[in-house]
């Protein structure tokens, strides 16, 4: 049996540099084997880093090298469409940054295309891999919190305009700060709450800087269970001030994470578990059970890259399967569409 998949990476700077490739090397079941940059100097100061045999300026040649089994596409999202359907021609396993592609029904069109060509494809939803957001998953199931009510997810960063960067173009991005880090809040609270986005609400707007993207937008959602989730996403508020919630409120308890929601596997979790029996008009709190967890400190992008490179060996389920990226990304357009109507819109998936 094969132990690890040899990858190449589509987009080596920026994401795969700073966090994706140092993960991959901490993966006991994946190797870079070719990095592509359209910048020859930068991709072979990359190879030489991660130890990659090879390296290119075109997705062409790195899809070209035999010894490349699966791509990780990290290029900026304008170039994600081509760049999935010339991996899905040279037969490669795909994972891909988010946004898969600049609109949802592009996300959805390539996703069955990777179906159709029998090939695993995921999307880089690391969030998922979180200690802590693991860990609220496991105690919604037990039933720990009862039936959801509701639940928030926040991210921030300070993110003002820098000349000819292409996340700040809606032609290149698709959007601004709720496509860019709101997707991730999305995406982690379908995950814990195994429940789906089906109606949304929002305010966006460019309150700080001059770009054509939003930098703030508020957002609430309808969930498939009934339970109701609040999404605030800013490019406008220092990193360091604000906590990054994630809160699950349920009618046995809440579970709130203060930190996790990020690129690390930070902060802690709070449980409180108390069942409220009778109406308490003087609302005393009593018979509380407060647990608190803290992160374990594992890498997410090695997580990541090796429950991929897992689904490939083992021929097992992917952990963010395209189309669950595509039904967020769908989620997004239509907060996107009620901010600009003014009005709810349902989610169509």
């Amino acid at each position: 049996m094969k132990e690890k998949i040899a990858w190449g990476i589509i987009g080596a700077g920026g994401i795969a540099d700073r966090r994706t490739i140092p993960g991959m090397m901490l993966s006991e079941n994946s190797y870079p084997v070719a990095v592509m940059e359209v910048d020859k100097e930068r991709a072979r100061e990359i190879a030489l880093k991660y130890g990659a045999k090879s390296y290119y300026t075109s997705v062409e040649e790195l899809l070209s090298d035999n010894d490349v089994e699966a791509v990780y596409i990290a290029s900026p999202v304008m170039f994600h469409k081509e760049q999935i359907l010339a991996a899905i021609k040279a037969g490669r396993h795909i994972l891909c940054e988010k946004p898969l592609c600049l609109t949802a029904q592009e996300s959805y069109e390539v996703a069955e295309e990777c179906r159709k060509a029998g090939l695993y494809a995921a999307s880089g939803f690391m969030m998922r891999y979180h200690s802590l957001h693991i860990k609220m998953k496991e105690l919604i199931k037990e039933d720990k919190i009862g039936d959801i009510v509701s639940c928030r997810a926040q991210m921030n960063c300070w993110f003002p305009e820098i000349k000819g960067n292409w996340r700040q173009d809606k032609a290149k991005t698709g959007g601004g700060a709720l496509i860019d880090m709101g997707i991730h809040c999305i995406d982690v609270l379908e995950y814990i709450t195994d429940s789906k986005c089906t109606e949304v609400f929002g305010f966006c707007d460019t309150k700080t800087f001059s770009y054509n993207i939003d930098d703030s937008a508020n957002v609430v959602f309808k969930m498939s269970n009934n339970a109701v989730a609040y999404v605030d996403v800013n490019y406008n508020i220092p990193d360091n001030a604000c906590p990054c919630r994630l809160e699950i409120l349920g009618t046995k308890g809440s579970l709130i994470a203060e930190g996790t929601v990020g690129q690390e596997d930070v902060g802690v979790l709070k449980c409180v578990f108390c069942e409220q029996g009778d109406y308490d008009a003087n609302q005393i709190r009593k018979d509380v059970e407060i647990i608190e967890y803290a992160a374990e400190g594992v890498n997410l992008y090695e997580r990541e890259i090796s429950s991929f490179a897992n689904s490939v060996i083992n021929g097992i389920d992917v952990m963010v399967p395209m189309e669950s990226a595509a039904h967020v990304q769908r989620s997004i357009e239509a907060a996107y569409k009620s901010c600009e109507i003014g009005s709810v819109v349902r989610i169509v998936s």
